[in-house]
């Protein structure tokens, strides 16, 4: 690799000309004099990535760390697949989120997990699965690493009283208020304690922690919480604070800051230089805590003594309980309806996001596999045999055509693929296709590289 190159890159990069950094590291690929050895093509390819993030353009970041992780070489493959999790859920597309978070956790040699973690939980809690977010969080909150446990705590606690377990909620909570700095998030944190502490029937503390949430009049209490301190203040005032009351319906889940939605801090590898990792501003306040050991004693913190098996238990029973409620032939007539309804919703759903048979990748595949004999059976109509045989002039046969990337849409789609020459050499395409009916064909194709677009 072109040292000297990828050095001007860095320092563009440091600072904040991410332009100029794409542009540099662009050229570390196009460098044939100086060819790069294994592990720096992912290196380069995880830098292209950091700089599209900063260019607000996560599709193409999520081809460029896609790229990253080919290198098997490259040793920084848990930052990578965490930085992909949280470009995937930029583009609110939790399931291939969680699937890189799982990646980036299952990585040993990942010293910072807690941020993949902390992505899962997020993600999880999107697609309304409470009792896998919440094991995500803890494992955040006792990650050794992590120098903020605050976010995991106050949304494990979140995840407490979504499956009703408000004593627990309680317990994160309070466990959160050590390490809390910033009066914002503390006046969260203790608005959302009042709830837990009202769903405990502890309405005295309920009292306490609405009027801290309050007391420098800066926040202001959610709907949900003014109606449980307005009944936390008329218990205590009747002298039924020791009331047990649980809370109706869902709890509240806005009092926190609990956003996946592309606002999380993506986080940078570092280089092979042997400098330490350096990490994106994420958007609230990171502090070494001089009392934060990372290790929780066993039995100081209840919630912390729950089994993954346990948490799934729990949300299990509410809908057992919920379900001896109501009357079974009522609700299987309901269920069967719902599932035909849901069956129907899914068809027109994935027609619309870009699904379809013949596949994208099918189609693909079939095109180079005989390139020669295929514009009959892959190109659209609408193309003339002409330009179809135009089209496949740049095309090399490649059976096992590498996919990089499928970008969906009802009506059309592009598939960016690489495919290998007789003589080892790699070729970049991007394809073009347009519906036909209920599958695909194609429309164009052209030579592409990667970052010919960021």
């Amino acid at each position: 690799m072109n040292n000297l190159l990828f050095d001007q890159a860095q320092q563009r990069y440091q600072r904040k000309d991410y332009e100029g950094a794409l542009m540099s590291y662009t050229k570390c690929l196009q460098d044939t004099q100086n060819p790069l050895a294994p592990g720096e093509m992912g290196l380069v390819y995880h830098q292209i990535g950091n700089c599209l993030v900063k260019l607000k353009n996560p599709s193409e970041a999520i081809h460029a760390y896609t790229q990253a992780t080919a290198d098997p070489a490259y040793q920084a493959m848990g930052t990578v697949e965490c930085n992909l999790g949280m470009a995937y859920a930029s583009l609110r597309d939790y399931d291939n989120a969680i699937r890189c978070f799982e990646i980036a956790t299952a990585d040993p040699s990942y010293t910072a997990s807690y941020k993949a973690y902390m992505g899962m939980g997020n993600a999880l809690m999107k697609i309304g699965k409470n009792a896998e977010a919440g094991v995500a969080f803890r494992e955040a909150a006792l990650d050794e690493s992590n120098p903020d446990p605050t976010k995991a705590l106050l949304n494990l606690g979140v995840c407490f009283m979504a499956l009703n377990r408000p004593a627990d909620a309680v317990a994160s909570y309070e466990n959160a208020l050590p390490f809390v700095v910033d009066a914002e998030t503390r006046n969260k944190l203790y608005a959302s304690l009042g709830q837990a502490y009202v769903a405990c029937g502890q309405m005295e503390k309920a009292v306490d922690a609405f009027e801290r949430a309050i007391a420098d009049k800066t926040y202001y209490l959610s709907d949900s919480a003014s109606v449980d301190y307005q009944r936390a203040v008329a218990a205590v005032a009747t002298g039924a604070a020791d009331q047990t009351l649980a809370l109706e319906g869902p709890a509240d889940m806005t009092g926190l800051d609990i956003a996946a939605d592309g606002t999380s801090v993506y986080e940078e590898g570092p280089y092979t230089n042997g400098q330490d990792p350096f990490y994106y501003d994420d958007g609230y306040n990171v502090e070494t805590y001089p009392g934060y050991v990372g290790v929780y004693e066993e039995g100081e913190e209840r919630f912390f003594n729950s089994s993954d098996e346990e948490l799934e238990q729990w949300s299990k029973g509410l809908a057992k309980q919920d379900r001896k409620r109501r009357n079974v032939w009522l609700k299987v007539l309901i269920v069967v309806i719902v599932l035909v309804i849901l069956a129907c919703a899914g068809i027109i759903f994935a027609y619309t996001q870009g699904f379809g048979f013949p596949t994208q990748e099918s189609v693909t595949q079939q095109l180079f596999e005989d390139p020669g004999s295929a514009a009959e059976k892959v190109f659209s109509p609408v193309i003339s045999s002409e330009s179809a045989e135009s089209l496949l002039d740049p095309v090399v046969q490649d059976s096992d055509v590498t996919i990089n990337a499928v970008q969906r849409s009802m009506g059309e789609s592009t598939v960016y693929a690489t495919a290998t020459t007789s003589s080892g050499g790699e070729v970049h395409y991007k394809i073009g296709m347009i519906r036909d009916f209920l599958g695909w064909k194609i429309s164009n194709i052209e030579l592409y590289f990667p970052s010919q677009n960021a």
